[in-house]
């Protein structure tokens, strides 16, 4: 039976995570070893908090190196934090080098006169299709949570957008790596709806 690995690095939402997989009726489980989430059939890396702590805490543990592994192979999706460390490198309180999964950075979100962090629901618009998006229009609205976007390099890297003063990153895919700045678990219906597709991509 496949099964999804939450990746347990101290600085995930994880209750929540698992607790939306197990409503998609998908089976997981949270884990901080290498040995067992290499078994996993497909991963999560949420995250909550900045960017330089999260990447010292991956590497302390080895598990940067298992994971840049680990997507050769097998689909991973990161969630908030998450996604923004698949970047190669961010911005937050000084520059940090990412997983460097995905081509860019991660800057502050611009003043525009919006309050920053950017908190609440938002239009998502998709810019290109990806399996995990196959049940996603234009117009569903998920929630967001952060003061910090991620610029991609290659655009077609880019899944989904949504407006806040700017131009956000909403969804990036390339290859097995998958992320969503905003949180599923969080965004009712739809964000449910993209879990299942992870899940159903899943082999």
């Amino acid at each position: 039976m496949k099964k999804i690995g939450i990746i347990d690095y101290g600085m995930g939402n994880l209750h929540s995570v698992k607790n939306a997989l197990d409503f998609i009726g998908a089976d997981s489980f949270v884990s901080d070893d290498v040995n067992e989430l290499s078994q996993a059939d497909g991963l999560i890396l949420p995250g909550v908090g900045a960017f330089p702590d999260a990447m010292a805490r991956l590497s302390e543990t080895g598990l940067d190196k298992f994971i840049r592994e680990y997507v050769k192979t097998k689909p991973l999706i990161g969630i908030c934090l998450g996604m923004q460390l698949l970047f190669d490198k961010s911005y937050e309180f000084r520059e940090c080098e990412g997983l460097g999964l995905i081509g860019g950075e991660v800057v502050k979100i611009e003043e525009t006169g919006l309050k920053v962090p950017h908190m609440g629901w938002n239009e998502l618009s998709v810019v290109n299709p990806s399996p995990i998006t196959s049940t996603l229009k234009t117009g569903d609205q998920v929630y967001f949570v952060h003061s910090y976007k991620a610029i991609v390099k290659d655009r077609a890297d880019l899944v989904a957008v949504t407006d806040y003063g700017s131009e956000v990153t909403a969804i990036v895919a390339r290859g097995n790596v998958y992320g969503c700045q905003f949180h599923p678990e969080k965004s009712e219906t739809v964000g449910l709806n993209i879990l299942r597709n992870f899940w159903s991509l899943i082999q």
